[in-house]
């Protein structure tokens, strides 16, 4: 009985929105586009490269027949495109009046390269397929948004997580391609330190995993499911395992949860390349290029982007117009996972668009 009175408690501090009631999210179109012979930047080249997206509203061209109102969103690493149309954030972002209503902005959400139905190792290849970083991902992208779908300015490009971080990468790669750019739960630096140690620590598992078998098993591998459950401790937050977990039993049984989930979700290889992509992201030496007004909203209780570090305050200020926030922990926060809550960074996102011209 205590137990379940303190997790109730806890949940009731966090503000966690189990069921809370939301508008419903706009209904999404889906399409796929086919780059051919697609390089990447090791010199690898795929006769055709599927790259899967969602849109939501409709594009409005200007006097110039250009599209003005397009708006790029970019999911986090295990993630998919459609990660965006859940409750918590297309319910506070998508509907009438509400920042990106979709009733006047046009919404490009991809499936980044590797993920979702775009095209990935598992869809037949392999370890055969390119070894992918996210300089591919992003150049990918920006083939679906420019040759795909038409669009040559974007009023904003934002992304979450490992969306967040191709967020920095597309201002360096396109600096005069946008109006305003909004990183969210990412540093401008490369992976180090903890945040690749733990990493690593599920890769070597995929690796070392007896079925794994090169990459060509048949069945997925059995045993290196059982580190997933990392992720969910470095991106989820304390205080909110603690209220799901208050004890010992309850601990043990969402750890299972967590396990067999990725059992049913996940390829070992399409994992393996999702943990390992980031291996050539470094902005850090370009911040300089950055041209568009940045605002980068980060969680103080968030484990893989730690703010002791003070890496976001001191890289921003590299961007001529960068600025950095780190949301206080408290109500609504859940560590890394706070990007999943749109109410929380909702504020920010609203700032930035009104100081657009």
């Amino acid at each position: 009985m205590a137990a379940a009175l303190l997790s109730c408690l806890l949940l009731a501090l966090l503000a966690v929105p189990a069921c809370a009631a939301a508008p419903a999210a706009p209904s999404p179109v889906e399409g796929d586009y086919i780059a051919r012979d697609f390089r990447f930047q090791d010199g690898q080249v795929l006769p055709e490269l599927r790259l899967h997206y969602i849109t939501l509203g409709a594009p409005h061209r200007g006097a110039d027949g250009r599209v003005d109102n397009a708006v790029l969103l970019l999911h986090g690493t295990t993630s998919t495109g459609r990660k965006f149309l859940a409750p918590a954030i297309a319910g506070e972002l998508f509907g009438p009046g509400q920042p990106l209503d979709a009733a006047r902005w046009f919404l490009i959400i991809p499936d980044g390269l590797g993920r979702g139905g775009s095209s990935k190792p598992s869809d037949g290849l392999r370890t055969r397929f390119p070894r992918y970083g996210y300089n591919d991902v992003v150049a990918a992208q920006h083939l679906l948004v420019t040759e795909g779908l038409g669009v040559d300015r974007l009023r904003l490009v934002a992304g979450t997580s490992m969306g967040g971080m191709q967020t920095w990468m597309w201002g360096e790669r396109y600096p005069d391609m946008m109006d305003a750019l909004m990183p969210i739960a990412s540093l401008p630096t490369q992976i180090s330190g903890r945040n690749l140690m733990w990493r690593r620590l599920i890769t070597e598992s995929i690796r070392s995993d007896p079925d794994w078998q090169g990459g060509e098993y048949q069945k997925q591998p059995a045993h290196w499911f059982t580190t997933v459950p990392l992720f969910t401790i470095m991106a989820d937050s304390a205080l909110r395992l603690q209220a799901e977990a208050p004890t010992r039993k309850e601990a043990e049984a969402r750890y299972d949860r967590d396990v067999a989930e990725a059992r049913r979700n996940y390829d070992a290889n399409d994992f393996l390349y999702w943990m390992e992509s980031s291996w050539d992201y470094d902005p850090e030496p370009e911040l300089g290029r950055i041209k568009a007004p940045l605002l980068a909203v980060n969680f103080a209780d968030d484990q893989i982007n730690p703010p002791e570090l003070g890496i976001l305050e001191r890289l921003a200020a590299k961007v001529p117009k960068g600025r950095a926030v780190v949301v206080p922990a408290g109500a609504g926060t859940i560590g890394h996972q706070t990007y999943t809550q749109a109410r929380v960074w909702k504020p920010y996102l609203e700032e930035l668009l009104r100081s657009l011209p």
